[in-house]
């Protein structure tokens, strides 16, 4: 599993990757609400331009998180919504969410104690 050139690492890269992009979990847990429009996406998610927001759907619905829906009309209506493993994604999602409100106050504080040591080798040398 620690073998970068393993199919099975690759895949979990891959997907983890996909998973862990910042529109990714923004559009899961959006959809997590229930199902949206691509404006109402875009409303609710206003820092994501069009293009984003497009290749993110497209990459969600290529493996199998949310689905598309048109129904016929004049304009068309296209909606999105999480699939059954979409919304089994959403407990990892906020699990990894809560762990990091928890912790950025640690990690704020390792960064300083980090930097102030960098500065301190930086003006030794």
């Amino acid at each position: 599993m620690k073998d970068p050139s393993n199919p099975v690492c690759r895949t979990i890269s891959t997907l983890l990757s996909r998973i862990g992009d910042k529109w990714t979990v923004l559009v899961v847990t959006t959809l997590g609400e229930g199902p949206r429009r691509f404006n109402e996406l875009r409303r609710e998610i206003p820092s994501v331009s069009q293009r984003m927001l497009t290749l993110t759907l497209r990459n969600l619905e290529r493996d199998g998180l949310i689905s598309r829906s048109v129904t016929p009309s004049i304009p068309p209506r296209v909606d999105y919504e999480l699939t059954e493993m979409g919304h089994s994604l959403l407990k990892p999602v906020h699990a990894l969410a809560e762990w990091a409100i928890a912790n950025v106050e640690t990690i704020h504080a390792a960064h300083a104690r980090f930097d102030a040591e960098a500065d301190a080798r930086a003006e030794a040398a």
